[in-house]
């Protein structure tokens, strides 16, 4: 029989004694998980829904934020835009902070940014305070946010890893990675519910850092760990096992990762798009604000619905590939139907379908293209995998951003436009829409053609066990109180009452 000793440290082995001698004793290796991973993802879905309220705070209520801070439409979208400005730079520390600091660091750090963003957001609207240092003001606390967000963002994956075992992987990122566009949908549907026409902007961010202040509580005083005592896969104890920069250079070699790095930054940036400009886009053809923010909490509904179902089959087949191909396909034809919808009038199911189905497929591809950036690139640590995939994003909303928005012109007469920032003109987004259908269906093209890898970090594992790992304790294999006195207990053997805490745990 092959010596315990020479197995790495994070298994314990059970050698299950039969009855009778048997020359082939059977092995199990068993991983130990905790119920507080459960708490940790709880918290991390609480801050990063909270971040993203923050983030699209003004984007349905654009018109009456420029009239109650005295500026145009462009600087309001630039409380939106500063998240992906400030993210890129920051983005490499973080990866570097969460495979370094660790994960509880990065998000207690995270939770008071985001906090003290909010608070900050709320006293630059106050009465008190002159109307020239108001949009400064919030600008400032946008950027406290904005700096919250890779630290939020970045950490599914690291926590899915760390935290949970490999048939639970996919789903814990699908709920992580879903809290971020369900506090896109509530900012979409409470803040025009919350401003109407009386323009109440305070009342708004006041509502909006309550949660923040309560969340960042929580994760400072309810996240202990950074990881558990002991690793619930047999890839999380080499999560971390490349150094960064090393990690880096895997990864700029890995032709692979730069294909869906390229292409799935597209998709970010045409849904970044998608959220920042709806209700701008709409306006104009005389759709109202409460509308707007319906099909934008349309998109987010459908987006989680479908990525429950996706993450489940995920991890039930492992066939991250397929399925991140099939929806990336299904969501760039939604995505052109709605660059033609959106420009007709009175097509408010039509409109509303549309958007659903953008969701429904769009959306829900997210974390499992996390986790096959992940398994395409293996050692590289999660937080470096994934977090370049979101730099990727980020730089290239920025550009799509800024180039919807040049390709717009103004409308010589628009008798049905809704929009009221400032007595400008209606813009027309007809060019910006076939142009954001084109990137999406370009990309998405190139994906679908040229991505193939193998999944690393399920191979390594399987490597690693001589089988699927299992989650049974020791207690549930027979004979396990029978001494054997030719294979004396190791003395790294836990006792029974260890034994207990384990299959409790």
């Amino acid at each position: 029989m092959e010596n315990e000793d020479n197995l790495p440290d994070e298994f314990r082995v059970c050698v299950v004694v039969p009855s009778k001698p048997n020359p082939i004793l059977e092995k199990r290796i068993v991983f130990k998980v905790y119920k507080r991973r459960w708490f940790i993802l709880f918290v991390l879905c609480l801050l990063n829904c909270s971040n993203s309220m923050l983030w699209l705070t003004f984007a349905p209520v654009a018109d009456q934020s420029a009239q109650f801070m005295g500026v145009t439409l462009d600087q309001i979208n630039w409380l939106s835009i500063i998240y992906m400005v400030v993210a890129i730079p920051l983005s490499f520390g973080t990866t570097w902070m969460l495979d370094t600091l660790g994960l509880r660091i990065t998000l207690v750090l995270g939770s008071w940014l985001n906090m003290l963003g909010a608070v900050l957001r709320f006293v630059g609207v106050l009465g008190s305070l002159v109307s020239a240092a108001k949009f400064p003001v919030v600008m400032g606390g946008q950027t406290l946010c904005a700096l919250a967000q890779p630290l939020v963002i970045f950490t599914p994956t690291k926590l899915a890893a760390l935290w949970f075992p490999e048939h639970q992987r996919a789903t814990a990122n699908m709920i992580a990675f879903m809290s971020n566009p369900l506090g896109i949908l509530v900012a979409s549907i409470l803040s025009p519910m919350i401003v109407g026409k009386t323009n109440n902007i305070p009342s708004l961010l006041f509502i909006y850092a309550v949660p923040a202040a309560i969340i960042c509580f929580l994760a400072t005083v309810g996240i202990r760990d950074s990881a558990p005592p002991t690793p619930p896969s047999a890839s999380a104890e080499s999560s971390n096992s490349e150094p960064f920069l090393e990690g880096i250079k895997l990864l700029l070699r890995n032709k692979a990762y730069m294909i869906l790095l390229l292409c799935f930054g597209s998709g970010i940036a045409v849904f970044t798009c998608f959220s920042t400009l709806l209700e701008q886009i709409m306006c104009v053809r005389g759709y109202p604000n409460d509308f707007a923010g319906l099909c934008g909490g349309l998109f987010i509904v459908f987006g989680i619905i479908g990525a429950g179902f996706l993450g489940l089959y995920v991890d039930k087949t492992k066939k991250f590939i397929e399925a991140t191909k099939v929806n990336m396909s299904l969501s760039a034809l939604a995505c052109i139907a709605f660059s033609v919808v959106s420009q007709m009038r009175n097509q408010r199911i039509a409109l509303a379908v549309v958007c659903s189905l953008f969701g429904f497929f769009g959306f829900s591809i997210y974390p499992v293209a996390m986790e096959l950036s992940v398994e395409c690139s293996y050692p590289v640590g999660e937080a470096t995998s994934a977090g370049l995939i979101f730099i990727s994003g980020q730089i290239q909303s920025v550009i799509y951003i800024l180039l919807l928005q040049g390709l717009t012109k103004p409308m010589a007469d628009s008798p049905f436009s809704t929009c009221s920032a400032g007595g400008d003109a209606a813009l027309s987004w007809r060019v910006p829409m076939l142009v954001m259908a084109g990137l999406c269906s370009a990309f998405t093209c190139c994906f679908v053609i040229f991505f193939h890898t193998e999944y690393r970090r399920l191979d390594a594992e399987a490597q690693a066990s001589g089988k699927k790992p299992t989650l049974t304790t020791c207690d549930s294999m027979p004979n396990r109180n029978k001494p054997d006195s030719d294979n004396p207990p190791d003395s790294n053997t836990q006792d029974s009452d260890q034994k207990e805490e384990q299959a409790s745990g």
